[in-house]
Formats: C-alpha cells, sequence, structure tokens
C-alpha cells in the first residue's frame, strides 16, 4: 500500500498493529450505577466526549467518523436528546455457511473474467473482516495489518481470508485456477472480530476509524458483516461511519445480509441507500447467465424505510476462495476443502467480496472513479435475467464485471447527482422554511406551520411525501410503532423520537446549520406525537404531506 501515515510514523508494509480500548476500573462507578456501553453521536467527537464526561461517563474511543465516541455510561444516564445514543450490539459474518457439495466452477468463471488477469493494478482494497491469514495465494498483497481484537494477526476463524481471497488470490495453490477477481489488487487486514466470528459495533467503528486515518490509498472498502440494528440508517453510527467514509472517497461495499427469502430482509447497514448494497445470485453451474437466480438466503428490499435495496446481485453460491488451515470454519466443515488450500462457501459475504474485486479492477483502469460513479457504472452495466428481478430481490440484476471493465475507461468521473444528493440538495435550499415550520410545530401554532409548509419548494414537500409517506403498508406500519424510545432501546435509554428528529431532520443529516436540532428536540415535542396513533395514522400518511392538503394537527 502506498505510503499511510498516523501522527508521522509510517506504516511499514504489512507491519501488525494492534489496537485495544482502555482498561475499565472495576471500581470506576458506584454498584447502583452499573455502566453499559454505548455510542454517542450527534455534534462531533469533541463535543459528544464532552457530552459523556459531564453526564458521568466515561469516553473509551474518538469516533470522528461516525461524528462521536465509544463511551461507558451509568445506567439509566440521559443525554439531551440532540445525541444519538446507541447500545452495543453484536455484528456476525454475513456468509449463509460452507457448502460441501457443488461444481468445481471458479469465481472467474462465474464473473465471466478469462482465466488469467492482471485485474486491480494499483488499488487497495480494505477487508474489515476477521483477519487474514499469511497463505502462499496472498503472498505479498497484504500491505498492512492492523488488529482490533487484541488478538494477533491472522484469522482464527476463516471468514476474512475467504474474502481476501475471493478479491485478490494469486491462485499460486492450484496453478492458478482459483484466482480472485482482482489478482494483483492490494489489501489492507483491518481485522474486528475474534475466532469465533464474534465482534460488536464499538470494535467495528474503531477498525472504520482506522480507516479513515489512513485512507490515502484506499480506494475500497469490503465489509462483510451484518446486524440487526434497531436504529435508522440517518442516526446509526455504523451507517453514519461508512457514509463518512463514502464522502471521503472510498467506495463501501456492503452485504444484503442472509435473512432472505422474505420481503423487507435486507440487514444493516446493507440498508443505507449511499453505499453499494450486494445481493447474491446462485449460478446454475452453466455458463448462460438466463438461469441465474438470487439465493434464497439473500437479503431482500425493501427496507423499513422504503428504500429498495440490494443495488445488485454478484455470485455468491457455491464459490470456491481460500482457507485458513485449522480456522473454526475449516474445522468444522472439512467437507468444503477443495484441494489443500480453498474452499467452498455461498453468502452475501462472498457477493460483497467479488463486487469489490470488479471495483478493485474498474478503479486500476479508471483512478478518477469516485464512489458515486462506480455505484453507477455498476447499476448501468448489471446484466438482466428472468431470475433476478428487483422483486426477487435481484436488485438492479447481475453484476456484470466483463462490461463494467470495458465501460470503466470512458465513464463519466463527476459525481453522479442521484435521488439522494437532490434531496439533500433541495432539503438544503429550503433550510430556513424548513426551520421556520420546525419552530411552529414546536409552539404549536398551527396556522403559522400551513403557512411555513406552503412556502416549502415542491422539491422539498416531494422529499418529504416520498421519504416518510409514500410507504408501503408494512413499512407505515413499522413507522407507526417504531418512533418510540421504548420500541428502540427501553425506557432507560435516551434514544427517543425526539433523538431521531433532532438528528435525521436536522442540521448535520441534510446540509444546513440554520435548521436546528434543538427545534425538534424541544422537551415538549415527546415520543408519543411522533409514534403515537393519531400521529401515525394521520401526520405520516402521504395526503397529509402533500401541498394541497397539508393541515395542522394538534399535539396530544
Amino acid at each position: 500500500m502506498r505510503s499511510n501515515r498516523r501522527r508521522g510514523v509510517a506504516l511499514a508494509a504489512a507491519a501488525v498493529v494492534t489496537l485495544t480500548a482502555a482498561p475499565v476500573a472495576a471500581a470506576a462507578q458506584p454498584a447502583a450505577a452499573p455502566l453499559r456501553e454505548v455510542v454517542v453521536t450527534g455534534a462531533g467527537a469533541e463535543a459528544a466526549a464532552r457530552a459523556v464526561e459531564n453526564a458521568g461517563g466515561r469516553v473509551l474511543a474518538h469516533l470522528p467518523v461516525a461524528g462521536g465516541v465509544a463511551a461507558l455510561l451509568p445506567q439509566g444516564t440521559s443525554l439531551d436528546p440532540a445525541w444519538t445514543v446507541a447500545p452495543q450490539r453484536e455484528l456476525t459474518v454475513a456468509d449463509a455457511g460452507a457448502n460441501p457439495d457443488g461444481g468445481a466452477t471458479t469465481v472467474r468463471q462465474m464473473v465471466g473474467l478469462p482465466a488469467r488477469g492482471n485485474e486491480g493494478d494499483g488499488v487497495t482494497v480494505a477487508v474489515v473482516d476477521t483477519g487474514i491469514a499469511d497463505v502462499p495465494d496472498l503472498a505479498g498483497r497484504v500491505t498492512a495489518r492492523v488488529d482490533l481484537t487484541g488478538t494477533g494477526a491472522g484469522d482464527g476463524y476463516g471468514h476474512g481470508t475467504f474474502m481476501a481471497g475471493l478479491i485478490a488470490a494469486s491462485g499460486r495453490a492450484s496453478g492458478g485456477a482459483y484466482r480472485g477477481v482482482a489478482p494483483a489488487a492490494d489489501l489492507v487486514d483491518v481485522k474486528v472480530a475474534d475466532a469465533e466470528g464474534r465482534t460488536d459495533l464499538i470494535t467495528v467503528l474503531r477498525g472504520l476509524q482506522w480507516v479513515s486515518d489512513h485512507r490515502r490509498g484506499v480506494e475500497v472498502l469490503n465489509l462483510s458483516l451484518s446486524s440487526d440494528s434497531p436504529l435508522p440508517y440517518q442516526v446509526d453510527p455504523l451507517n453514519q461511519a461508512l457514509e463518512s467514509l463514502w464522502r471521503q472517497g472510498v467506495t463501501v461495499v456492503v452485504p444484503s445480509g442472509n435473512d432472505g427469502p422474505g420481503t423487507g430482509s435486507v440487514t444493516a447497514p446493507g440498508n443505507d441507500p449511499l453505499l453499494l448494497t450486494t445481493g447474491g445470485l446462485d449460478v446454475s453451474g452453466t455458463a448462460e447467465r438466463g438461469d441465474d437466480v438470487v439465493g434464497a438466503w439473500s437479503g431482500r428490499g425493501p427496507t423499513r424505510q422504503g428504500d429498495a435495496k440490494p443495488d445488485l446481485v454478484a455470485a455468491g453460491g457455491h464459490v470456491i476462495s481460500l482457507r485458513s488451515p485449522g480456522s473454526v470454519v475449516d474445522r468444522g466443515n472439512p467437507g468444503a476443502r477443495v484441494g489443500d488450500g480453498y474452499f467452498r462457501g455461498s453468502g452475501t459475504s462472498m457477493a460483497a467480496a467479488v463486487t469489490s474485486g470488479a471495483i478493485a479492477g474498474a478503479i486500476a483502469v479508471q483512478p478518477r472513479l469516485g464512489p458515486d460513479a462506480v455505484k453507477n457504472l455498476l447499476v448501468s452495466t448489471a446484466y438482466a435475467s428472468p431470475g433476478l428481478t428487483t422483486a426477487a430481490g435481484g436488485g438492479a440484476g447481475g453484476l456484470d464485471v466483463p462490461r463494467v471493465l470495458a465501460a470503466a475507461p470512458k465513464w463519466r468521473t463527476s459525481k453522479a447527482q442521484s435521488r439522494y444528493d437532490e434531496d439533500t440538495a433541495a432539503v438544503g435550499r429550503d433550510a430556513k422554511r424548513w426551520a421556520e415550520f420546525t419552530q411552529a410545530v414546536v409552539a404549536g401554532d398551527g396556522r403559522a406551520a400551513e403557512r411555513a409548509w406552503d412556502r416549502l419548494t415542491p422539491a422539498s414537500r416531494d422529499w418529504a411525501a416520498r421519504a416518510w409517506a409514500q410507504l408501503d403498508p408494512a413499512a407505515r406500519a413499522w413507522a407507526a410503532r417504531a418512533w418510540a424510545a421504548r420500541a428502540w432501546a427501553g425506557a432507560d435509554d435516551s434514544w427517543t423520537a425526539r433523538a431521531w428528529a433532532a438528528r435525521a431532520w436536522a442540521a448535520r443529516a441534510w446540509a444546513s446549520d440554520d435548521w436546528a436540532a434543538r427545534a425538534w428536540a424541544d422537551a415538549e415535542w415527546s415520543a408519543r406525537a411522533w409514534a403515537g396513533e393519531d400521529w401515525a395514522a394521520r401526520a405520516w400518511a402521504a395526503e397529509r404531506w402533500s401541498a394541497s392538503s397539508w393541515a395542522w394537527l394538534p399535539r396530544s
């Protein structure tokens, strides 16, 4: 990897950096106030640290990439509603299991690449996972390592090595047969999960912070992890950290999760409309694409907030990649071994890694491609198949790697104007009008609220109608019951509907400091106003958000 420096210290190639959380004194808090691990986000890391310390808590790690800190707070402590307090939670690897049977089709055959190739030269992919084992196929490819688990280098579980092989394996142990999609790419090993495949929100965020601190030279980030987050993507610290990296120029690839095939089964952070979310397709053992289908395990949209996901699907079923000898997965599934150095598995983790390899190949031939342009390129060149429809969970279709590489050199590299960007720009331009509207609502002045609403531009009103009202019945039902504090984290947590409002509707999320978080966080604006039956039944309905019929709803 090109020279990366943090605080003036150069990271040597393949250096191992171990980062562990500061020890917590056993008697730091009285027995009556047990501590809980949380992530506090809002107005930035320094301000979040002050808020934690003022509340009698302790900061564990500064996380500017997420706009906050990891911390210990006394149980029952509440912060100002302008802060989002996300409880610690588990994240898991997004695979559907090892496969003891299946054909010998290689991943390069699955994606339409020739057996030999030198794709990805000069591009670095950060693999945020269970670690990468020192195996012959990756010799010289892993240019830096960092361990956030405190368990040391290597891959005791076997997942991260598999992902690394799909991206950049040389095929050395197979005579070139099982090469990755971008065998000339470099890798950065960001180990965030232990030998049981276990990790948590704070550890992953610390890994992402490390990538942010060393982002020069890292073009792609593969995060083949997922979780059942209770938080909307607008305030979930994991989503926010990944969005931050995206805006720093790192193309972030995440899986749709393996909770399919039900509708709405896509998991976080694959629920984020900005990030590139990949579902898994299952090839039928033929070279033809017409019989490709979405894997039954692949998570499908829409998300809880009505966004269509995944963006596309890629080879994820019965793919062959690298084993980590002696790892948990290796020992537990001897029948899935292929030769001496390889293994067969399925899942959206694999599909995400295949997609990351394709992106590395595209950036190698067109270095000016940024994340938005990359996403647009992959979605625009996806191939259609009867089994890969949006309704079937296929998004835009199947990843067409040859077409991606052919189109990349002449692809438009300027920022693609997405609906997300258009909405952000529209609401930002209307910031003062939105501020007037929120102030009128908080003040209980219905007539002023109606006047302020009428002064909003059509684009802003259209955003409101699409984003929060025009949801399918399942999403509306979810919205009706889920914004309340107790639906998210329990009565003792400071996450409330007001905290969501203070962040998701406010300055940092929609691009203007003038739209004050405190207007939405006023103590009189209760969670019940957002989540009660009266509000949910009427104010969230599309006609109440439309310009022609919006009407004041009295607070209850």
